[in-house]
């Protein structure tokens, strides 16, 4: 009987505990034994602590880079880190209320990789002694500031309180994962052999990065999170050199949660080929004059184009600071975007048309839920991106608390997808577009093709404008003439103007895999759209080098 009521318990929690290391953990449980016995200290101060979590973040992985078909670099390793956050006064006021004109920062303690319960604790105490002595001092200086300046438009708190979550994944084990070296190896030198091509290209790299993550979130509040998450990333990145000093760069990347998810070696073979292609088409390119007309965005330049001109202007933590222009704050449920167009973020999608998509997770680091969020619906605007802190008429979190390792979470993108009603196919949108370009009585619109990032301002000390870098840009003439390959562009404006102009968009979906960083740091995300036609962008000179051609020939080339 005593051995059937066992099995009878094993069976019951095989089923009802997902795994049976669900439910053990033993750093989970070192973080929260010590989470516990420091807020108990820290409430009897003369300023209580209220609130602390530990965040550690295990990094596990490889880095190759080739550079013109040698081997440069091949290395991996293993790191932790804690991230401390402890919050005194109250949930309403704390000392991580607004500071006009400032962020909260805080560095990375580097954490014992062995598990030793002693060591741990060590560290632990001595960072949040730290944290608690800097987090007085920053409460002492909110309440200067609030008594000698005008009161907050927002009054909302500074800190929502949630339920504590108990979600522990179990470690993933080194077999579960493949990751072979000198295959890989091997595979960047050939790629990087291709940049040979030409000697004008002066930089011709390809890079491999294999990560395994396990990333751990424990609070005072009985919080316990353990999950994981793996990536492989490779790029090719080349930059060539025209006459007049002018460097081009072009890039090309892949994301993926496993090697075996990944191209065939055949497609990105031939997309390294297509690259220097282009790099060397590039360096006999015209310069582009200044422009404003009509012009068509590929999936991936529009994907990047609403990520920085949008995405970051709807992260809910920033609407709350005196400093921030706060573009949208005041006009939910009106129209934003033609009504055709919707927008959302979900970090719990990992993939989006057979696309593996980098900026999913399962809670963020503020041990809240990512959740589907609809943004603009039907070009209405709906929602913010919300961290714990919110703002008014927005009281919780859905989830995107975000931040790397070492740095205090804010409201951050994850996964941007940008949808239509009304899809059109790309030569309709290409007919439009010479259409546009014919009815403004220009010679010729723009097709931007790659982009390679760029920047925003959101704040009201300076112009609320964006610049996005393109590298890829085509003419396209209204009387038919083959498209031409041009240089120097940069796309500028302000999001209101630009987003009034905003026409027609594709079906066909592009996806950008990267990394975005804000005031939270570098954390990977992914932006999603089919192709975009705008009646009006406006573009200027991209700055350029004043340094003369390379003089000396590449060593190959001799």
């Amino acid at each position: 009987m005593k051995k059937i009521f066992l099995l009878t318990i094993f069976l019951f929690l095989l089923f009802f505990c997902p795994v049976l290391t669900f439910c053990q953990d033993k750093l989970v449980s070192t973080l929260a034994e010590e989470a516990q016995r420091e807020i108990q200290i820290l409430k009897q101060q003369e300023i209580p602590a209220y609130y602390i979590s530990y965040r550690v973040d295990e990094i596990s992985g490889h880095t190759i880079s080739s550079s013109f078909g040698s081997l440069s670099y091949s290395n991996g390793g293993k790191t932790s880190r804690l991230t401390v956050c402890v919050r005194v006064g109250d949930p309403q006021f704390d000392n991580y209320h607004p500071a006009r004109g400032g962020f909260n920062f805080s560095m990375p303690v580097e954490f014992p990789s062995a598990d030793e319960p002693y060591a741990i604790k060590q560290v632990l105490w001595n960072a949040t002694s730290e944290a608690y002595q800097q987090a007085v001092s920053k409460y002492a200086a909110a309440k200067a500031r609030v008594s000698t300046k005008v009161q907050d438009e927002d009054k909302s708190p500074d800190f929502t309180l949630e339920e504590a979550k108990n979600y522990i994944e179990p470690p993933i084990k080194p077999d579960d994962i493949k990751f072979d070296i000198p295959y890989w190896e091997n595979r960047l030198k050939k790629y990087s052999a291709v940049f040979l091509k030409d000697s004008a290209i002066f930089n011709g790299t390809s890079t491999c990065s294999f990560s395994v993550d396990r990333k751990y979130f424990v609070s005072s509040d009985g919080d316990k999170i353990a999950q994981n998450s793996t990536s492989i990333r490779v790029g090719f990145n080349g930059t060539i050199k025209a006459k007049d000093g002018m460097e081009m760069p072009l890039n090309e990347s892949y994301f993926a949660s496993k090697p075996n998810g990944l191209p065939s070696d055949e497609i990105m073979t031939k997309d390294i080929k297509t690259l220097v292609n282009d790099l060397i088409a590039l360096k006999t390119a015209s310069v582009a004059e200044p422009y404003s007309g009509p012009a068509l965005l590929t999936g991936k330049a529009a994907g990047v184009f609403f990520h920085e001109i949008f995405g970051h202007r709807v992260e809910g933590q920033r609407l709350k600071s005196e400093d921030d222009a706060q573009t949208f704050k005041k006009k939910i449920n009106e129209q934003v975007l033609p009504l055709t167009l919707s927008i959302f973020c979900d970090p719990q999608i990992k993939a989006y048309a057979q696309m593996e998509l980098s900026g999913s997770y399962v809670y963020d680091e503020q041990g809240s839920k990512g959740q589907h969020v609809d943004i603009v619906k039907d070009g209405i605007l709906k929602d913010f991106l919300m961290s714990r802190t919110p703002i008014n008429n927005f009281p919780g979190s859905n989830g995107h608390g975000r931040a790397m390792a070492g740095m205090q979470p804010t409201a951050r993108q994850s996964n941007l997808i940008v949808e239509t009603s009304q899809p059109k196919t790309n030569e309709e949108l290409r007919t439009e577009l010479i259409r546009l370009i014919k009815e403004q009585n220009k010679t010729y619109g723009y097709l931007f093709d790659k982009v390679v990032g760029g920047f925003t301002s959101t704040g009201r000390f300076m112009p609320n404008a964006f610049n996005i870098t393109p590298t890829l840009v085509y003419k396209v003439y209204a009387d038919g003439r083959p498209d031409e390959i041009v240089r120097g562009v940069d796309l500028v404006g302000t999001p209101l103007a630009i987003f009034s102009q905003i026409d027609q968009a594709g079906g066909k979906t592009e996806t950008f895999n990267g990394f975005c960083g804000a005031e939270s740091g570098s954390i990977p995300v992914a932006c999603v759209s089919p192709m975009v036609l705008v009646k009006v962008i406006e573009t200027q000179k991209k700055s350029k080098s004043q340094e003369k051609p390379i003089i000396l020939p590449r060593p190959d080339m001799e």
